[in-house]
């Protein structure tokens, strides 16, 4: 990370929810330089305290004036909480680091992944909304971007293999849960459509009248909007996996031009926030579970299109597709 300006004042409301602790976890990681935070939560979470930076910040409720004198806020608790409080912490002067989907394809929002269309933040921003895109678009967007610049890209197919972290801690715990008494699994599900221990769920979200699913409309949208390419034709297939965490996709991308395998390899591999693996092995969930880029493997030409290729993208969604994005963003504006 780049040296930061000054230490900030940041809020963090949903704070105690599974990409809000993931977010504390960073900011210890990276020694970013606390000088106040004021993490937000229910009511019920009052008296919590939570540890960063060698002090204990009191869990606060939201009320009005509650991020006067803030820098930054960063939301994860939902799109009504965002779309009611967001405005109102850009009003008290602080950037809002948003991570539902509530702002995400307004035309006058910035839906941003630093590496690949940072440059519509920097240091001379104004105080405003900025929207934090979907997981699994974020990942896939990393992966996009070098081919684009590089070759031209006509359009995507992605399929999603999604871990239960990405529908909170109820979604986490189902599956523990579950996987505790599997032979007595409760049939009474409650943060998936079906159960989802042993099983694959090909439904994140609710459907839509053209049979796609909320989470696929959101990568279809978010793609063209991030990367400013109308042009990509990009079909998504969502699918619930029971996997803890990380967020695995096979892309399918065809180029505009033909190249070689090696021209592929290269374009990825000197990408910032990318990890490619090679030599006959692969990223796996669990084993990238944790780590901060985005990694991709199986890399290999399609055999009835030369122009086509074939990858395996693989990253944390609790980091990239969440809390880190939002810090690299934060880098943008106080770095």
């Amino acid at each position: 990370m780049k040296p930061w300006k000054k230490p900030l004042k940041v809020g963090l409301v949903g704070a105690t929810g599974v990409v809000g602790e993931t977010f504390i976890n960073l900011l210890d990681e990276h020694a970013f330089p606390i000088a106040e935070l004021r993490p937000f939560a229910s009511q019920n979470s009052l008296g919590l305290k939570l540890e960063l930076a060698g002090q204990e910040w009191p869990v606060q409720i939201l009320k009005p004036g509650c991020f006067d004198g803030l820098d930054m806020v960063f939301f994860s608790s939902g799109d009504d909480i965002s779309k009611e409080w967001a405005p109102q912490a850009v009003k008290s002067g602080a950037f809002a680091i948003d991570n539902s989907n509530a702002f995400r394809m307004d035309h006058e929002i910035n839906l941003v992944v630093p590496e690949v269309n940072g440059n519509l933040l920097n240091a001379t921003s104004k105080p405003q909304i900025i929207a934090n895109p979907n997981c699994s678009t974020i990942q896939l967007v990393v992966a996009l971007k070098p081919l684009y610049d590089k070759f031209g890209i006509s359009d995507v197919t992605v399929s999603t293999y999604q871990a239960v972290s990405g529908a909170g801690l109820p979604g986490y715990d189902e599956l523990l849960n579950q996987t505790k008494n599997f032979q007595q699994v409760d049939q009474d599900v409650k943060a998936f459509p079906k159960q989802i221990l042993f099983n694959c769920i090909p439904q994140i979200g609710s459907f839509g009248s053209d049979g796609f699913c909320s989470e696929e409309t959101k990568i279809m949208n978010e793609t063209v909007k991030i990367m400013n390419a109308p042009e990509i034709k990009v079909s998504a297939f969502t699918v619930r996996i029971p996997a803890l965490n990380s967020h695995s996709e096979s892309v399918w991308v065809t180029l505009n031009k033909t190249v070689t395998k090696a021209d592929v390899v290269n374009a990825l591999g000197n990408f910032d926030g990318l990890a490619v693996i090679e030599d006959g092995d692969y990223p796996t969930a669990l084993e990238v579970s944790g780590e901060e880029p985005v990694f991709v493997g199986r890399i290999h030409q399609d055999r009835h299109n030369p122009n086509r290729w074939l990858m395996w993208v693989v990253s944390d969604n609790l980091k990239k597709g969440a809390a880190l994005n939002g810090m690299q963003i934060s880098e943008l504006l106080f770095s």
